[in-house]
């Protein structure tokens, strides 16, 4: 079996397809045959499709796109935040700030 990647996915679908039918097999992953067809075929899926396909392919997404599994479970502002206890009252707010209006905006984008 290839290494994930997204140059192998491909192969790696058409591997684990083996003899099943495309429509059985996209129905099991939950994408139309149309779109199994086409990832067969070396174009690649939207990203709820591609989320679907590595699911189905038991890979995570993370490793597919070529990132170390280190860099994607340990964020960078965990690591500065673990450096130093306490932060400035300033930074805080800041922080607070830019989550109270991220959570507004999202709020906005649902009403619609």
């Amino acid at each position: 079996m290839p290494q994930p990647s997204l140059e192998t996915l491909g192969q790696l679908v058409a591997d684990k397809r083996g003899r099943h039918g495309v429509r059985v097999t996209a129905e099991d992953i939950g994408i139309s045959p149309a779109t199994l067809s086409r990832v067969e075929n070396g174009h690649l899926p939207d990203l709820e499709n591609f989320r679907k396909i590595c699911r189905w392919l038991k890979v995570d997404p993370s490793a597919m796109l070529g990132f170390d599994e280190d860099s994607v479970r340990r964020p960078i502002a965990a690591v500065h935040f673990r450096k130093k206890r306490t932060m400035e009252l300033e930074t805080a707010r800041a922080l607070a700030d830019m989550i109270l209006a991220a959570q507004r905006a999202l709020n906005a984008r649902d009403e619609f």
